[in-house]
């Protein structure tokens, strides 16, 4: 399977203050006897995804991730950190590694996912229906949430009286509008729902910021919407948006921060994308061109992947959901556990091979390798030979 995979770590998040510090950035919390970052890793793993690229915001914090990821998956994984700038943002940290994404479709999971849910089966069904978008959707859990980590306290929540809107098609296969943190009275313009022609309406789900792209369309959509930060407030709304501006034929109004502006030159974005869509089901609509002939209208697929609702799908994302999760790991979601606790003294292996960019300012810095027992590990940095 052509993909390449993106595990967007995080560095020292603010939300969790005082749990993260320069020693121990957010990827290395634990999560009853392994670091956070080792349950997406291991799911990865699972499905047979085994080469990847962590994204860390922080030099120190991706010397460390590098260092431990080495230690741990010892003939397992083969796996290249990039260090990024802080809080550049999901998109932002996509963009800043553009250009070591070469394969057909990308993979993009957040690292501080705790999940059951298969990411082999995502990348499938993304192929399957040769999208260009696949968006992970879980179960709301029923006391409520918020990213998918539990609301509490003084961490980041809902705002009082707001959902996530996600709109389907009757098949639940495809997404046709998303919304989050929106009115519990929300109107949704008539144009979208004559584009689409049946729409099933869900507040019941969430993003589990784990989406497969075709990377042509991804790298285009990052490199011309430069002020897009995030891929589920940004991206993947645009996506959604322009296959409907397609199939309506009325200009869609896009998102810059908190902003609704219009591009004149949407069109040409819209084309381009189409230029590498797929062959469409209920996104071909049949039209009457001025002469009275049907004509064709083709957009791109929006796919959704709908984890089964006994799914365990939580974001360690708040210090209330660090220590649900610790809580549910040793207890309810135990299958999530491995029975291999890791030693106090790994070996490195031969297939391990980490490499660790420093991409500030958007520019690899010259490497020097290092020999650590039979893996070359290239760092950027301080790191030197010896």
């Amino acid at each position: 399977m052509d993909f390449q995979v993106v595990v967007l770590a995080g560095g020292n998040s603010k939300s969790l203050t005082p749990l993260v510090s320069k020693d121990v950035p957010k990827p290395l919390l634990p999560v009853a006897n392994h670091p956070v970052l080792y349950y997406v890793l291991h799911q990865l793993e699972e499905s047979n995804l085994k080469n990847l690229i962590v994204v860390v915001e922080g030099e120190d914090a991706g010397l460390l991730v590098g260092a431990w990821i080495s230690g741990t998956f010892v003939d397992r994984l083969h796996v290249e950190i990039a260090a990024v700038p802080e809080d550049i943002g999901t998109a932002g940290a996509l963009r800043a590694i553009s250009h070591y994404l070469t394969a057909k479709d990308i993979l993009a999971v957040s690292g501080d996912l705790v999940s059951d849910v298969s990411p082999g089966a995502v990348a499938a069904t993304h192929r399957r229906h040769d999208a260009v978008v696949t968006a992970t959707l879980c179960s709301v859990p029923i006391s409520g949430s918020s990213e998918l980590g539990s609301s509490g306290g003084k961490d980041k929540t809902k705002k009082p009286g707001r959902y996530n809107i996600i709109g389907l098609d009757p098949r639940k296969q495809f997404l046709v509008h998303i919304a989050t943190e929106v009115e519990k009275d929300t109107r949704l313009q008539k144009h979208l729902l004559h584009a689409v022609g049946q729409m099933e309406i869900r507040s019941d789900l969430m993003d589990a910021h784990m989406y497969a792209f075709k990377r042509s369309v991804l790298q285009e959509v990052l490199d011309r919407k430069d002020t897009f930060q995030s891929l589920k407030q940004d991206v993947v709304p645009y996506l959604v948006q322009s296959q409907l501006a397609v199939l309506s034929g009325i200009p869609q109004a896009e998102e810059d921060g908190n902003k609704k502006v219009s591009f004149p030159n949407n069109q040409v974005m819209v084309s381009q994308i189409l230029a590498n869509a797929s062959t469409p089901s209920f996104h071909e609509l049949y039209s009457m061109d001025p002469d009275g002939f049907a004509q064709t209208r083709k957009t791109h697929k929006c796919c959704a992947y709908i984890a089964s609702s006994s799914s365990y799908c939580v974001r360690l994302n708040s210090i209330q959901a660090f220590m649900d999760i610790n809580r549910d790991v040793t207890g309810e979601a135990d299958h999530l556990l491995s029975d291999n606790v890791i030693g106090p003294s790994p070996k490195l292996g031969t297939k391990t091979t980490v490499l660790i960019y420093m991409l500030y300012t958007h520019k690899v810095r010259p490497y020097l390798p290092m020999s650590l027992g039979r893996t070359t590990l290239y760092a950027g940095g301080r790191f030197r030979n010896g």
